[in-house]
C-alpha cells in the first residue's frame, strides 16, 4: 500500500493521529490480525490518544517509553509532545513498520522516535536512555509484571500512566481493606501514590475488546523525600513478604507468614515486633507495613 495520496500530516507542526481509516490500512498492508495471545487491541480514536497524554502532563523534556505501540496511535501524540519517545515492540512486523508511519504522518518528528523490537520483560538497565515516563496501552495479557518489572528495572522513570484492563485498574489503584486489594496493589504502591486516572470505553479499540479498560497514574516517590529506600535490596526483603501475605488470603499473617518466618511463632514475633497484630489478614496491611515488617 503506498501512503502517497493519503491524507498529510495537520498543518503547524502537530502530528496528524491515526483513526478507523488508517489503522484498518495499516494492518492490511501488514498483514496483521490482532491476536489475542498478544494481548493487541489497537486504538482508532484521537481523542482518547490525545486524552491519555494529556493526563499523563508531560513536557517537552520527557524521555517516554511506550510499551506495545502496535500500529502507532498513541506513539504519534507522544511525539507530538515529548522530546524523546522510545517504542518498545515484540511484534517484528509492528516495530519495523512504527518509522515509516512516524514519516507519513509526523516527519518533522521522525527524529524523536527510537524503536527496540524488544519483549519488555526482557528489557535490562542500559537499554533505554534514563526514560522520564512511561505512558503505554500496555498489552493486557502481561500488564502488571511489564508495569512492576519497568518501575525496578528503570528508577528514571517519574511519572507512568497506563491503559489496562479496567478491574486491573481497579486493583492497582485499591487501598488496604478493598476486596480487590491484593499484590499488585502493594507493590505499585511501593513505588509512588498510584490513582486512577479515568476510564476507557470499548468503542475506542479494533477489535473492541469484551472488557472496559481504565488509566491508572502512578507518581513516583520524588528522590531524597521517598519514605523508605527504591532499590533492589528493599524490594527483595519486601516483595516475597507481600507475596506470601496474600498466597492465601483467608489466612492471617501468623499463618500465612510461618512458611516465610520458618515457624508460626516466629512470624508471630516478627509481627508484633513491627506493631501488627498477628490475626490480621494482608489486606490489612498498608505497604509502610510491610516495609516495616521487613525491617528496612
Amino acid at each position: 500500500m503506498d501512503h502517497k495520496d493519503d491524507q498529510a500530516p495537520d498543518q503547524g507542526g502537530a502530528a496528524a493521529l491515526l483513526g478507523p481509516v488508517e489503522i484498518r490500512q495499516l494492518a492490511e498492508k501488514l498483514d496483521v490480525t490482532p491476536t489475542k495471545k498478544l494481548g493487541q487491541n489497537f486504538v482508532h480514536d484521537p481523542n482518547t490518544v490525545r486524552r491519555i497524554v494529556a493526563a499523563a502532563e508531560l513536557t517537552a523534556d520527557d524521555h517516554v517509553v511506550e510499551v506495545g505501540p502496535g500500529l502507532g496511535s498513541l506513539t504519534l501524540a507522544l511525539l507530538d509532545t515529548a522530546a524523546q519517545v522510545t517504542a518498545v515492540e515484540i511484534d517484528g512486523r509492528l516495530a519495523g513498520e512504527l518509522p515509516v508511519t512516524v514519516e507519513w504522518r509526523a516527519p518533522e518528528f521522525a527524529d524523536r522516535l527510537t524503536v527496540r523490537n524488544r519483549d519488555a520483560l526482557r528489557l535490562g538497565p542500559g537499554e533505554l536512555d534514563h526514560p522520564t515516563a512511561l505512558v503505554a496501552n500496555l498489552p493486557y495479557n502481561v500488564s502488571v509484571p511489564v508495569l512492576l518489572h519497568l518501575l525496578a528495572t528503570f528508577p528514571s522513570i517519574r511519572r507512568v500512566l497506563v491503559m489496562v484492563q479496567a478491574e486491573v485498574a481497579d486493583r492497582l489503584s485499591a487501598g488496604p481493606g478493598s476486596k480487590i486489594y491484593g499484590v499488585p496493589s502493594v507493590k505499585a504502591a511501593f513505588y509512588g501514590e498510584v490513582r486512577r486516572a479515568g476510564s476507557i470505553g470499548r468503542n475506542v479499540f479494533w477489535p473492541a475488546p469484551k472488557i472496559e479498560s481504565g488509566l491508572v497514574r502512578i507518581d513516583r516517590f520524588v528522590p531524597g523525600t521517598e519514605p523508605w529506600p527504591l532499590d533492589d535490596a528493599t524490594r527483595a526483603r519486601v516483595f516475597p513478604l507481600v507475596d506470601a501475605a496474600f498466597a492465601q488470603r483467608r489466612k492471617t499473617l501468623r499463618a500465612a507468614l510461618s512458611g516465610h518466618y520458618g515457624s508460626g511463632a516466629a512470624a508471630e514475633e516478627a509481627l508484633r515486633g513491627a506493631g501488627i497484630e498477628p490475626s490480621l489478614r494482608g489486606e490489612k496491611l498498608g505497604v509502610a507495613d510491610f516495609v516495616r515488617l521487613a525491617g528496612v
